[in-house]
């Protein structure tokens, strides 16, 4: 598309045609995980500007749209067309346009005289965001459109409830033209993900029958990696299991995305301003906000994403250690060969990228420490995987409610949650109320158990509880090199609890289907390609989790997707709205 919707030349060394791309938010969204500034600008692109916003003339220059087929999205287009804005249009729509949009387009650029700079218009079938190799979500703009709240409110309309279906179907849909490939669907009966099976089903099937504008033949097919096989598509229903999502985490990732603000690939750190107080009387400064972007190109995070917290911070202190050591090796070489204060510029730049990197990870993950600390956060994950797991339990759970220096009010909820969602038999009215009251007496706001009891209420008549399976976390020693005195992280006081592979409730899902567990008939089809996805939203435990699954069967390969990504506190807001109602 940003070659102008034909193959890039590989190794050429030809100066790309300079281009401006012009995006919606949509548009943006879906771009800026996959593109960064630097490779755009390796495309040609020089300028990159939003539809929406006040743009100059410039008439030599070929524009590539990127954005939504809406009706306020194409006015701007034909007015960009009437103001000859610039040299030529390439039109792409993220989704399908309509043929009544098409035609006002037409008409505008008819009379504006433009017909001939309208190059070419296209539906691109992109409306995903890719964030990993193996994992999507349908969209960050208006989410709560389909959010878990949208779709479970008491009050909803059906006309609704079709509107919320379309949309998530219309990007599964995208996505399915994307990857070249026709699913064999899997969900289960009776909630949404049912509704979303149905329904694509149904397009799927109409695509392919009208066989001279199919989007799964020829030339498409085949260039998709699923080229050989249908891969087995599991659509769950969040309700399968509300407890991961308000669960603790442990891996790097995970917890980047729970405890700070980690948004399409892009991490925002407070910076810490040194340790020296302001003057008595003075305002305290202002933190800086620093934004790293966590990418696949960075190797360290690439090995590291899924590890466990104390395993990284070890990681981090390793790289420093090994850079300080190559920094003073080549000082001393420089000394010996009296070449000092020379500097090669290749090798520096190479240097500096390298120090920038171990800088990331180290802000990053001390920012991510020091929630761990001062939140006790070791001790919730522990406590959560004993629940989840139904081990024997410790200490009481009243008694980390009532602890005023462990984890905040929020924390506290959730882990009362995951109790009260795991529990075989939920607490007798006395209880229930003794836990209420330490819950509220430490700050909490209690709407989001009203939901929670309603909907244990509903899921006992419909079907059994999630298995969490028998989780294990030892916790090992005290840390060993990140406890020395020279370290970067002081992990005092913190548990080094090592992860003993589990499998979540969807992961368990997927396990059955594609190993046929409950149906040996079918043990001709092979699956080696699945692709989980999570009506209601998903989280980055539960695909860190199917990472894991894949990592241990050779010659499999699993995506995962979600309707919406959230954290726990924006899920529990959710859980709160509808506890309020």
């Amino acid at each position: 598309m940003l070659n102008f919707n034909a193959p890039p030349l590989k190794n050429t060394t030809a100066e790309p045609v300079w281009k401006v791309l012009i995006y919606d938010r949509f548009g943006q969204d879906i771009i800026s995980p996959l593109l960064s500034v630097k490779e755009l600008r390796d495309m040609g692109i020089t300028l990159h500007l939003l539809l929406h916003s006040d743009r100059d003339p410039i008439p030599d220059v070929p524009a590539i749209y990127f954005v939504m087929p809406t009706e306020e999205n194409t006015d701007r287009i034909c007015q960009d067309l009437r103001n000859q804005l610039y040299e030529s249009y390439y039109l792409n729509f993220i989704s399908a346009i309509s043929r009544s949009k098409l035609e006002d387009i037409a008409s505008a650029a008819l009379a504006a005289n433009a017909v001939n700079q309208v190059t070419k218009v296209f539906d691109q079938y992109l409306n995903f965001i890719t964030l990993e190799d193996d994992m999507v979500i349908l969209c960050n703009q208006n989410k709560e459109h389909i959010s878990y709240h949208a779709i479970n409110k008491p009050d909803i309309m059906d006309t609704d409830m079709e509107a919320i279906m379309d949309t998530i179907v219309d990007s599964l849909f995208c996505f399915f033209v994307t990857l070249g490939a026709v699913p064999i669907i899997r969900c289960p009966r009776g909630n949404a993900a049912e509704m979303v099976a149905v329904k694509l089903d149904k397009k799927l099937r109409e695509n392919l029958r009208d066989a001279r504008n199919s989007l799964f033949t020829g030339d498409t097919m085949g260039t998709g990696q699923f080229s050989f096989q249908r891969p087995l598509f599991v659509l769950a229903d969040r309700n399968l299991d509300l407890a991961t999502p308000l669960h603790h985490t442990w891996t790097y990732q995970a917890l980047i995305h729970d405890v700070l603000d980690f948004h399409l690939n892009r991490v925002s750190v407070e910076e810490s301003q040194g340790s020296e107080a302001s003057p008595a009387g003075a305002r305290p400064k202002k933190k800086n906000k620093k934004s790293y972007d966590l990418t696949g190109a960075d190797k360290f995070w690439q090995k590291h994403k899924g590890s466990p917290f104390p395993e990284v911070a070890e990681a981090v202190q390793e790289e420093l250690d090994t850079y300080r050591a190559q920094e003073d090796e080549v000082k001393r070489l420089k000394s010996i060969m009296g070449l000092e204060g020379e500097d090669d510029g290749a090798i520096k730049v190479l240097r500096k990228n390298e120090k920038r990197l171990i800088d990331l990870h180290t802000n990053v993950a001390t920012a991510v420490l020091d929630h761990i600390k001062s939140r006790k956060l070791d001790v919730y994950f522990e406590y959560e995987e004993k629940l989840m797991s139904k081990s024997t339990l410790d200490k009481s759970l009243l008694d980390i409610i009532s602890d005023p220096d462990a984890g905040t009010a929020e924390d506290k909820m959730r882990l009362f949650l995951i109790y009260y969602i795991t529990s075989q038999q939920p607490p007798s009215e006395a209880d229930l109320e003794q836990y209420k009251k330490a819950l509220v007496d430490a700050g909490c706001d209690l709407s989001s158990l009203n939901y929670i009891k309603q909907w244990k209420a509903f899921t006992k008549m419909a079907a059994t509880p999630a298995n969490y399976g028998s989780s294990g976390v030892k916790p090992m020693g005290l840390f060993s090199r990140v406890m020395n005195t020279g370290s970067q992280f002081v992990m005092e006081g913190v548990k080094n609890l090592v992860l003993k592979q589990h499998n979540l409730p969807v992961t368990r899902i997927l396990d059955n289907l594609m190993e046929m567990k409950s149906n040996p008939v079918s043990v001709l089809m092979i699956i080696s390609q699945a692709i989980v996805f999570v009506v209601g939203g998903g989280n980055y435990i539960e695909y860190q989790n199917l990472v894991d699954y894949t990592k241990a069967r050779q010659g499999k390969r699993v995506l995962y997707g979600c309707s919406e990504l959230f954290n726990a506190a924006q899920f529990m807001k959710q859980l709160s709205q509808l506890g309020q109602k």
